[in-house]
């Protein structure tokens, strides 16, 4: 823990994953929240990411996103050795367009949950993380209202100008 904050881990099963993962770091960094990024494989590092995962709630982490592409059993693996919440990130794939990383990521067994964002959404994997660490943080559920406030007014305000363009 950071300043007594829990940290969010992000974890991708491959360093070529780290353009997708940059917008949930950057996003995560923008809240203020700690955060660290690992490279581990499901099917490469398996002791290491089991690892990671078993001892992730002691070393101060609250949140784990993992992701993953093509087999993308990494949120999986992560799932199965932790008690804390785990996002997948399905990372778009040049095989079939990332739709093997969704079903890879959303098809898991009763008791291992992953919640799974959408294919490269690693920015609503960071504001998920962000949502679950804020039922305790007051600080971050301010954030996040605030940051919903804005994306209202920014949406009222592209209305208001198409209307004007097109409305008269």
């Amino acid at each position: 823990m950071e300043n007594g904050k829990k940290k969010v881990a992000v974890i991708m099963g491959s360093d070529s994953d780290l353009p997708v993962v940059s917008k949930a770091i950057n996003r995560l960094k923008a809240f203020g929240i700690p955060v660290e990024a690992h490279v581990m494989s499901a099917h490469r590092t398996p002791a290491a990411a089991m690892d990671f995962a078993w001892n992730a709630a002691a070393n101060g982490f609250g949140v784990i996103i993992a992701a993953a592409g093509k087999a993308a059993h990494l949120a999986g693996v992560i799932a199965a050795h932790t008690i804390l919440p785990v996002i997948g990130i399905p990372v778009k794939s040049s095989t079939l367009d990332g739709l093997d990383s969704l079903l890879s990521t959303v098809q898991m067994p009763s008791g291992i949950p992953v919640a799974t964002v959408a294919i490269d959404g690693a920015e609503n994997a960071a504001i998920l993380a962000a949502q679950i660490l804020a039922v305790n943080d007051p600080s971050l559920q301010a954030q996040l209202k605030t940051m919903k406030r804005e994306m209202e007014a920014g949406v009222l305000e592209k209305d208001r100008r198409l209307s004007v363009e097109l409305n008269g």
